[in-house]
C-alpha cells in the first residue's frame, strides 16, 4: 500500500481526520501569533540587530515545533492505546498485529508531526523576509514590516480554511481571525509599547 493511501486508511479507521485538521489550524495559528508577537515586540523596542531578532524567532519556532510534536505524540499515544485496549476487550482478541494496532502506533506520530510542523513551518515562512534580508537580499520594505504582512496574510488564510471546513462564509471567517491578530498587535502596543 502506498504511503499516502496507508495514512488515509489509518486516519479513516481511527476517525482522526478532524484531529489532524484541528491540530494543523490551532498550532499554525499559535505559530503565526507567536511570530507576530515577537516581531511587533522587536519593532517597538530599541533598535535590535537583525541576527538577534532571527535567533529569538528561530528559537521560539523550534520550541513551538518540539512542544507540538512531543505533546501531541504523548497524549495521542495514550488515547490510541486506550481505544485499542477497549476494542481488544470488546473483541476478546489481541489486535496488536492488525490494522487497528498499527493505527494505534502510527497515527499518534502523524498527529504529532502535524501538530509540531504546522507552527514551525508557518513561523519559518513568516521569518522569510528576515532571513532573506540577513542573507543580503535587498527588500523594498523593512523585513520586519514584510514579516508582519506575511503573518497577517497567513492568519487570514487560516481563517478562510476554517470557514470552508465549517461551510460558512470564508471571508467572514478570515476577517475574524485577522481581527484576532490585529487585537494581538493592539494589546502588545498597549502593554509593551510604553
Amino acid at each position: 500500500m502506498k504511503l499516502l493511501e496507508q495514512v488515509k486508511f489509518l486516519l479513516h479507521i481511527t476517525r482522526s481526520h478532524h484531529i489532524v485538521r484541528r491540530y494543523f489550524v490551532v498550532n499554525g495559528f499559535d505559530g503565526a501569533l507567536t511570530m507576530l508577537g515577537l516581531i511587533i515586540g522587536f519593532l517597538i523596542s530599541a533598535s535590535t540587530d537583525l541576527s538577534v531578532i532571527i535567533n529569538a524567532c528561530l528559537g521560539a519556532a523550534i520550541a513551538l515545533g518540539m512542544s507540538g510534536i512531543s505533546s501531541a505524540y504523548v497524549s495521542e499515544s495514550a488515547e490510541r492505546q486506550r481505544a485499542l485496549s477497549k476494542l481488544e476487550d470488546a473483541m476478546i482478541s489481541d489486535l496488536q498485529d492488525t490494522a487497528h494496532g498499527q493505527a494505534a502506533r502510527r497515527v499518534p506520530l502523524l498527529i504529532g508531526l502535524v501538530n509540531g510542523l504546522s507552527p514551525l513551518l508557518i513561523s519559518l515562512f513568516i521569518m522569510s523576509p528576515l532571513l532573506l534580508s540577513d542573507a543580503g537580499f535587498s527588500m523594498p520594505v523593512s523585513p520586519l514590516y514584510a514579516a508582519i504582512f506575511i503573518a497577517l496574510v497567513l492568519v487570514f488564510l487560516l481563517g478562510v480554511f476554517l470557514g470552508r471546513i465549517a461551510g460558512v462564509s470564508w471571508l467572514r471567517s478570515g476577517i475574524q481571525t485577522l481581527l484576532i491578530a490585529v487585537m494581538t498587535i493592539v494589546l502588545i502596543y498597549l502593554f509593551a509599547g510604553k
